[in-house]
């Protein structure tokens, strides 16, 4: 088997122990690697109704056949598990030396169960695993753990670790690697929950190429496209040159969603933040793009992307950058998702206007009560801090008074930066996605920002395009590729085939690829109606649905309730799901899913 280690590594932290179990080819040709392959697994080694927070519940390193090549962008990992923001499938994709060292560990996933009944490190070598005690890391940074974790086990071991915020169980928190935070659904969460401070992972085993001067020439061609036009941006800018587009476009969410325009943008803006700044450039492992933007402060580099940029700005109606920084800083210290902890405080000084919060100095354009309440959310501070850390969603039902009427969130998770009234098919992606509010797993607003949508007005024809862009995202994610990749492809789905051709020696055609993302998502589907998924979790909270937002023009976009329903129903048709959003038997039976209701015995 070429690009595969054909098997996964079962950890058991409650007895510590550890056991490799077969992947057979089958099995990785229908769901590849990263976030298809945790899928897989997610479904079988969880019992139904796992508490994501129980020791039962699995975390899941995913790896992929390309890690290890020197296909740019190819050094991905994903950690898949059950979200405690929204009891719903999480995955969380980051880039790092962790997924190569993890690879040569000899393992295609690493699934962790049980718990230790201390605080503590998982140390694996070649498979081969030791528990050792982080009692001396517990409380501590993730930059500051691996600092001295590094001093401990010496060169050659790549980690993966928690910040105080993971420790305390924050349904929001990060898992950190090499300044580096696989962010989103709160599965730092998950590790603090089994006392696991840090996986530390070194290795000797490496797997092989089919066609070995194929895959290099490819490597190649790749690279000189990566750095071309259609990633200029993201090595000029990065992702915060997004923010006055989304503000002249009246789409960039300010004050807890209650306006798509910020008044203090141009302050916030990356030109201005470049010249303000020294700019240092970084890329991720094997990497050609380059996309990562390090602004220089007076004591530190400060990693900054747009949705950063929103949540801690204009969402908290904050125009400082050097205000914003911090922010930024003291999150990534913690352990925090940038996106859900701005959500949730641009939430609560909403609600503190509103007076159902008994918070007089919360409101908003206030940065040191932001400064203030991160710090307090990441140690669970009796209060706010504890109340906050739970997420908007639970937060808003424990506050009543229809809070979650105005509650930015999905399922749980909390709305990235793009406004639905404004960006509609991007709506619609929001109202579906599997994981929630999610911006990653749906490019949809791909559709919005072409010619052929009409971003003001959605309709049911926008449904296949949604679609297919999470076909994109889901192939992508399994692979795994950078996003930032997709605009070098002229066909992603024949190109992707011929890549993984060379790497493995499949016979692979683009046709069965797309097979292939629509499995991985109708699987993670599959797996959210098993822990109770309902048709009425596929909406948006009432403010977007019944309070129309200003243009800029004199004119209002409002996303009517009836409107939203004809998209999901149509949405629902093209997945060639039932009318109420449910799988049905024969299209499990077509993609090969009726093996995922049996447990693997581990």
């Amino acid at each position: 088997m070429h690009g595969y280690h054909g098997q996964f590594l079962h950890v058991d932290l409650t007895h510590g122990k550890a056991a490799m179990h077969p992947l057979p080819e089958t099995v990785l040709r229908r769901f590849i690697g990263g976030v298809g392959l945790g899928t897989y697994l997610l479904h079988r080694t969880s019992f139904p109704g796992v508490n994501a927070l129980s020791r039962k519940s699995p975390l899941i390193f995913s790896l992929s056949p390309l890690v290890g090549t020197p296909l740019t962008t190819s050094a991905k990992f994903a950690i898949v598990g059950k979200s405690p923001l929204t009891n719903r499938i999480n995955d969380a994709l980051s880039s790092s030396h962790f997924a190569l060292s993890a690879k040569k560990g000899g393992f295609d996933a690493l699934v962790i169960r049980g718990g230790c009944r201390s605080p503590s490190v998982l140390v694996i070598r070649d498979g081969v695993i030791d528990l050792q005690p982080a009692t001396d890391l517990w409380g501590l940074p993730a930059k500051e753990a691996r600092e001295r974790l590094e001093e401990r086990l010496g060169p050659g071991f790549h980690m993966a670790m928690i910040g105080p915020a993971g420790e305390k169980q924050v349904r929001y928190a990060t898992i950190s690697h090499e300044n580096r935070h696989a962010g989103r659904g709160g599965l730092g969460a998950v590790m603090g929950a089994k006392k696991l401070k840090a996986i530390a992972v070194a290795g000797t085993r490496r797997t092989t190429v089919a066609r070995p001067d194929e895959v290099v020439a490819a490597a190649k061609e790749l690279s000189v496209r990566s750095f071309g036009p259609a990633t200029a941006k993201y090595r000029e800018l990065g992702t915060v040159a997004n923010l006055l587009v989304f503000n002249r476009l009246n789409a960039l969410p300010t004050r807890n969603f209650q306006q798509g325009d910020f008044a203090g943008a141009e302050k916030l803006a990356g030109e201005k933040l470049q010249h303000a700044h020294d700019n240092v450039r970084h890329s991720c492992a094997a990497c050609t793009i380059g996309c990562e933007h390090r602004y220089r402060t007076e004591s530190h580099d400060i990693r900054l992307e747009y949705e950063s940029l929103f949540s801690l700005g204009s969402l908290c109606g904050i125009d400082d950058p050097d205000a914003v920084l911090r922010a930024a800083r003291l999150c990534d210290q913690f352990g925090l998702d940038t996106i859900s902890t701005g959500v949730t405080i641009a939430f609560a000084m909403e609600c503190a206007e509103r007076g159902l919060l008994d918070e007089p100095d919360l409101r908003f354009g206030k940065p040191d009560v932001v400064f203030s309440l991160i710090e307090r959310i990441a140690r669970r501070e009796t209060g706010l801090g504890d109340v906050l850390a739970d997420g908007v969603k639970i937060t808003a039902t424990e506050i009543g008074n229809d809070a979650i009427d105005f509650a930015p969130q999905v399922k749980g998770l909390e709305m990235p930066g793009y406004e639905p009234r404004t960006m509609q098919a991007m709506a619609l992606g929001l109202a579906v996605g599997a994981r929630g509010a999610d911006h990653n797993r749906s490019g949809a607003y791909e559709i919005d920002f072409s010619e052929i949508g009409d971003r003001l007005h959605g309709s049911p024809e926008m449904a296949k395009l949604v679609a297919e862009t999470e076909e994109r995202s889901a192939l992508l994610d399994s692979l795994i590729l950078c996003k930032f990749l997709r605009g070098v492809f002229s066909d992603l789905f024949a190109e992707s085939a011929e890549l993984l051709a060379h790497v493995t020696g499949w016979d692979v055609t683009a046709n069965e690829l797309r097979q292939t993302a629509q499995r991985i998502i109708t699987a993670k589907k599959l797996y959210n109606i098993r822990e109770g998924w309902t048709p009425s979790e596929d909406t948006l909270p009432r403010r977007f649905l019944a309070d129309a937002i200003s243009c800029g023009d004199g004119r209002k976009a409002s996303l009517p309730p009836d409107r939203l329903r004809a998209m999901i129903d149509a949405y629902y048709q093209v997945r060639r799901w039932n009318a109420q959003g449910y799988v049905p038997m024969e299209l499990i039976d077509e993609y090969q899913l009726g093996d995922l209701s049996k447990p693997i015995t581990t």
